[in-house]
């Protein structure tokens, strides 16, 4: 029963949590993705920076440990870039044509926080199925904001809408995968959360700082300045208010 119960939970805190996502940026937001960049930075920054790196110092990693951590996880995001920047550059002299680097980071630094937030609604079921429950809705809650920020990053990088949905629904089923894992061996992937959680934050500061923000320095002009300026304060205030409903 508790299995069942934490399937069910996180794919309400995954899945659904896409499909409300998908709802305002496949639709309203679409038309706006360009801007919308500046509202992803802040909402990945401020995720990050006050949400996953703080959890992992709270669950026993010490700064040293998070900064090397961090470190090598932005050294690999780097070399990952690398790649997929030849891979694109290969598939060009051929003809082919291929999504911006950032889509393969954006994807899995999702996926591994989904993971670990699958991981968090096993260890509450087990516990307590009513705490499950709350944790599962929590999670959707906190997850919206963020879903929608990575819709923007994948409609700007030019993926397709449909293309866009299937990438952020695989990820919320990670979530699922978690949870599923979490109850076989909680005491084992236990110890693995802080790590995967400073791995998740390397991956969307990397993106923010070296995909993102560049885009943004493109407009140099006052007005698109205090526009973009604005946008990242409200992503990162969304952050927060999401903070205070959890």
């Amino acid at each position: 029963m508790i299995l069942l119960s934490t399937i069910l939970a996180t794919l309400i805190g995954g899945v659904v949590s896409v499909l409300l996502a998908a709802t305002l940026s496949l639709s309203i937001l679409a038309r706006f993705a360009d801007k919308m960049v500046a509202y992803s930075v802040g909402v990945m920054l401020a995720f990050s920076l006050t949400d996953m790196l703080p959890e992992a110092l709270e669950l026993g990693l010490d700064m040293e440990q998070a900064g090397w951590i961090m470190l090598s996880g932005l050294a690999g995001f780097f070399l990952l870039q690398k790649a997929a920047l030849w891979r694109h550059d290969h598939s060009a002299t051929n003809g082919q044509v291929s999504n911006h680097p950032q889509v393969a980071m954006i994807i899995v630094g999702d996926s591994l926080h989904n993971f670990v937030d699958g991981i968090l609604i096993a260890a509450a079921f087990i516990a307590d199925p009513k705490l499950g429950w709350a944790t599962a809705l929590a999670i959707m809650v906190h997850e919206i904001p963020q879903e929608i920020a990575d819709f923007m990053i994948l409609l700007g990088a030019g993926v397709t809408k449909f293309r866009a949905l299937v990438l952020n629904a695989l990820s919320g089923v990670a979530m699922t995968l978690g949870g599923v894992l979490g109850w076989l061996a909680l005491g084992q992937l236990q110890i693995a959360i802080p790590y995967m959680l400073i791995l998740a934050s390397a991956s969307f500061i990397y993106i923010s700082v070296a995909d993102l923000i560049p885009q943004l320095h493109r407009k140099c002009k006052l007005h698109d300045t205090i526009t973009q300026f604005m946008l990242m304060l409200l992503g990162a205030g969304t952050v927060r208010l999401a903070h205070l409903l959890h």
